[in-house]
């Protein structure tokens, strides 16, 4: 047996301090009938009074007290089984962090604007798995699907363009890496939510997108970056700009976001393309799509609880307020 909210036995300290109290109203009522006269004859004189009975009524409201706080203290004793089912949908995200999402096209830059997406995306999620895919010029499983949402803010603060050492973007690769990441025999609708500039240095990612789409995998894309592009800075170890990236040839590197790449990867796989906004709001409409897809069971646990009893107690307590409110201390004298 164990009690879910002990801290509520401290009301039983008021129990000696009403013992006290009555004991102390009916000696100072003996008193005060001794001045009177004598006791025997000043109780047959006041036939209307009981004394029995207020002894009575003063254990039944401390009966009363015990009960009650014994009933929000709730009593527990025998177990049960509960199985508790999760329903949800799983999405990976997989993140460019290559040096073209410094450009400062939205701000305050591509990669700063890619996390706000995330993180207002981890807000709507409930009972629901997300994980980490990361990429430059190879990539790799940041954080695999999980429910802890905290997890995924504790990595997105760290991730940066040094996070992979290759640069370049192989979006195929990591587009086969969070595919992998889903469990085989996971039912229901699986998505990919990919976030880059679409500048893709690798195979062609349509290809992998088509291999997906015949495992039930839609892929989500979020366009960051605008047609007109941004030259690419470069900053010193104080955070100021000192240049900006060039080519070989020695001129400024002006990287444009490629629509038709990201296109081309949500329409084959049956997915939504949208592109960044100043408004954010892209973010929703991936994620209204998202949740319109069918929720699949992601897992079953089996929880052992111990079993309220503190029904019978508050039962009890209720009974003898009802008895208290019957029994009178005075009885009611008819005229002859």
């Amino acid at each position: 047996m164990r009690f879910a909210q002990p801290e509520f036995f401290y009301l039983l300290t008021i129990v000696p301090l009403l013992v006290l109290f009555y004991a102390i109203q009916f000696r100072r009522r003996r008193e005060a009938l001794k001045q009177l006269g004598q006791i025997e004859l000043i109780n047959r004189l006041a036939r209307s009074t009981v004394e029995g009975r207020q002894s009575i009524k003063a254990s039944l409201v401390l009966a009363i007290l015990v009960s009650f706080t014994l009933a929000l203290a709730r009593p527990q004793f025998g177990i049960e089984a509960e199985t508790v089912k999760q329903e949800g949908f799983s999405v990976m995200v997989v993140l460019d962090v290559s040096n073209s999402m410094l450009a400062e096209d939205v701000k305050p830059n591509r990669l700063s604007q890619a996390k706000y997406a995330i993180r207002t995306l981890l807000k709507k999620l409930s009972n629901d798995q997300i994980g980490l895919v990361v990429f430059a010029g190879s990539a790799f499983l940041q954080c695999p699907l999980t429910s802890d949402y905290s997890m995924i803010e504790l990595f997105l603060d760290g991730i940066d363009t040094q996070t992979v050492g290759t640069q370049g973007t192989a979006i195929s690769e990591a587009l086969l890496i969070a595919g992998n990441s889903f469990r085989e025999n996971q039912k229901g609708s699986k998505a990919i939510l990919l976030i880059t500039d679409g500048e893709n240095h690798y195979k062609d990612p349509a290809v992998v997108a088509s291999t997906l789409a015949t495992q039930d995998i839609q892929i989500y894309v979020i366009g960051i970056g605008t047609l007109t592009g941004a030259p690419i800075p470069l900053r010193n170890t104080n955070g100021m700009v000192i240049g900006h990236m060039r080519d070989q040839s020695g001129n400024v590197v002006i990287s444009k976001l490629d629509e038709s790449i990201l296109r081309k990867v949500a329409e084959t796989s049956e997915g939504l393309y949208q592109i960044t906004s100043p408004g954010g709001n892209e973010i929703d409409l991936v994620y209204d799509a998202i949740v319109s897809l069918e929720k699949s069971e992601l897992e079953s646990r089996e929880f052992e609880d111990y079993i309220e009893r503190y029904q019978y107690i508050l039962f009890l307590g209720l009974l003898l307020l009802i008895v208290d409110n019957i029994i009178r201390d005075r009885k009611i004298l008819r005229s002859p």
